[in-house]
């Protein structure tokens, strides 16, 4: 009797608090991904507008910038930025500028 009513309990609520604990992870783990790519989005807009001023973009910056632009664009970002990130990508490098000041 006692094993019957521990299993007709038990079960129930460890299968509830299971779906529960899924539920409550998979917000968190959307809210984590929306976080990060907000800020993977605005690094990418500072970047843009920094080197945009500059009217150059070093070689290391276009490194960091591809890095933080594929994250971006895996986790499902793909609007303003993407035009940013290409565009930056075409500023020249801080050795092009040199070479036509020579």
């Amino acid at each position: 009797m006692l094993y019957e009513l521990f299993i007709k309990w038990l079960i129930p609520f460890l299968l509830g608090a299971a779906v529960t604990f899924a539920g409550t992870m998979t917000l968190r783990i959307k809210a984590i991904k929306n976080g990060l790519q907000c800020l993977l989005r605005a690094e990418i807009i500072r970047s843009y507008d920094k080197y945009k001023e500059k009217g150059y973009a070093p070689v290391y910056a276009k490194e960091a910038l591809t890095k933080a632009y594929h994250a971006y664009h895996a986790l499902g970002g793909n609007d303003v930025a993407t035009a940013l990130y290409k565009e930056t990508m075409n500023f020249p490098n801080e050795t092009d500028i040199k070479q036509k000041e020579v």
